[in-house]
């Protein structure tokens, strides 16, 4: 991670999960997985958030083509870019009180050291019966061996098969339980550079021989998914179109959870969710299952920025074709330079019939109902469905809170002292002629805040005169140096955007009663989600900066 002397650099906003002891001795081997690589993933944020690019061989290269999900990450990464993201965890003082993690540390031994904290594997020595051989990369997954449910399998990257072999029975033997490797803790086969894990060692073949068939690596999908996410990170995702296929048992979970009701009947004598008593998944829920063509998801430093990425499969076509447009994140753009907050989005004409349709399709047998209810809305407001609603949020509209945010002010006062307000890309009395219809319906309180005025092509409505002139007016917060790091502006359809240097730090200033807390929000700088539509893949991007 590079970072400029005056500019921002940058933290994932995760943080560190501690692992509970696990005293089922059937569970030792799968605890070696959480060891050298479960408590990477499920630990992640302050850990992970350390790492950095993966580069060499990866976990996908041991497992076969026929994992339906997958979740990697490098446990040491480069020097320099460890050291970067570690000075940044470290402008944080709760994470220098938990975990004091220094510049030089090995995050693997990290790992060891709270994972095996509970004492239960006392005399094990990371440097002389573990670091030989670990080695810097794992991964979890679920692969599907033809059986009624996935395996939860382990990889681990090992520097030295034969010390590998004899490292892993001698934490089976410290730790407790038998070195043999037979079902009652687990499995393990070493292969190559690789140590596969699973419940059992004649599973962890069958991984092994098929990854020899097939391996995930070289699969298309995998290839496709993890490439629409983007660049590598120091952690991955991948979930499979295949994963899919569990869900056709949503109406039946017991074979899944150990026994569950088959039906939400079963707890409530009702069926809310609208699935069949006889387990039959219900046509919607199933075109999804059907539509669904994979996902995957990067977690990296880029540019000195912690951000996740993500692309899914656009398994909803019929609905996302109405958000295809930029015009919502560009008056985000538009906004006052000192906005504190905003979120931006478009809405293409039809959209309302359209998720109308969505719902009716999902509850048939609620469709009169819901027609009734749309007609008494209308019968009590004057408001026309859909027309109505379709004008009052334009072609695109944002949602706003600017500078001058005083919490005393607020208290006192009420709503006219929050610096907040809506424009709508839209005819201004058209959108005024559907508040009047609100406004009659919702009373004169209400009345006062639903009156808009027109700003440059937009219509404006605040709950503050002085903010109102300010969206009237608009500005350059595209520009801002705060919205440029965490905002895709070239691509966004969708806008969400935080900046906490905003109005002199607002967020420690609205804190400043709690200490503790408040010296640990400050280094924040800003945050911002980015979501757009791409033909058949929906991609989002979430970055937060530091001071």
């Amino acid at each position: 991670m590079s970072m400029t002397p005056d500019g921002p650099d940058y933290l994932d906003a995760s943080g560190p999960v501690e692992a509970a002891p696990d005293n089922d001795n059937r569970k030792r081997l799968i605890a070696l997985g959480a060891l050298v690589a479960g408590g990477a993933v499920v630990a992640g944020g302050a850990w992970a958030a350390t790492s950095f690019y993966a580069t060499g061989s990866q976990p996908a290269e041991a497992l076969p083509d026929s994992t339906i999900a997958y979740v990697s990450v490098d446990l040491d990464p480069s020097g320099g870019q460890k050291i970067e993201a570690i000075k940044t965890l470290r402008k944080f003082p709760g994470f220098t009180d938990k975990v004091d993690l220094e510049t030089d540390d090995d995050l693997r031994e990290r790992f060891f050291e709270e994972i095996t904290a509970s004492g239960e594997c006392e005399g094990l020595d990371y440097a002389e019966d573990v670091k030989p051989w670990l080695g810097s990369r794992a991964a979890f997954a679920a692969v599907d061996l033809g059986e009624d449910e996935p395996a939860a399998v382990g990889v681990v990257q090992v520097n030295d098969a034969g010390k590998a072999e004899d490292g892993v029975a001698k934490l089976i033997d410290t730790c407790g339980g038998t070195a043999e490797g037979d079902a009652e803790v687990g499995g393990w086969v070493v292969d190559g550079d690789w140590m596969v894990l699973a419940e059992t060692k004649e599973i962890a073949q069958q991984v092994v021989d098929a990854a020899d068939g097939a391996s995930l690596a070289g699969d298309a999908s995998y290839d496709k998914w993890t490439g629409e996410a983007g660049d590598d990170g120091f952690m991955s995702v991948y979930v499979a179109k295949a994963a899919a296929q569990y869900l056709d048992d949503a109406a039946g979970m017991g074979s899944m959870f150990g026994g569950l009701p088959s039906s939400p009947e079963d707890f409530t004598g009702e069926d809310p969710m609208g699935l069949a008593p006889d387990g039959e998944v219900p046509a919607e829920l199933q075109q999804m299952i059907d539509d669904f063509d994979g996902m995957a998801a990067t977690v990296r430093f880029d540019d000195g920025a912690v951000e996740v990425e993500y692309a899914v499969a656009n398994y909803q076509e019929d609905i996302t074709k109405y958000v295809d447009s930029q015009d919502g994140a560009d008056m985000v753009a538009d906004l006052p330079a000192d906005t504190v907050a905003a979120m931006g989005f478009s809405l293409e004409k039809g959209w309302a019939n359209a998720m109308l349709d969505y719902v009716k399709s999902s509850l048939p047998e609620e469709s009169d109902t819901i027609d009734e209810q749309i007609a008494q809305f209308e019968s009590e407001t004057g408001l026309s469905f859909p027309e109505d609603i379709e004008t009052l949020l334009g072609e695109g509209t944002t949602m706003s809170v600017g500078s001058g945010i005083d919490p005393d002010a607020i208290s006192n006062g009420g709503p006219g002292e929050v610096p907040a307000g809506i424009t709508i890309k839209g005819d201004a009395d058209e959108i005024q002629a559907v508040l009047d219809k609100i406004s009659t319906y919702a009373g004169p309180e209400a009345a006062d805040y639903l009156q808009v005025t027109e700003g440059d092509g937009t219509a404006v409505l605040a709950l503050q005169d002085d903010y109102r002139g300010k969206l009237e007016s608009g500005g350059d917060l595209g520009s801002s140096d705060d919205y440029t790091k965490v905002v895709e502006a070239d691509d966004a359809q969708m806008v969400l955007f935080v900046s906490f240097d905003a109005d002199d730090d607002w967020l420690v200033r609205v804190t400043q009663d709690m200490p503790e807390v408040s010296e640990n929000l400050e280094p924040l700088s800003a945050f911002g989600i980015s979501g757009w539509v791409d033909g058949d893949v929906v991609h989002g991007l979430v970055k937060v900066t530091t001071d």
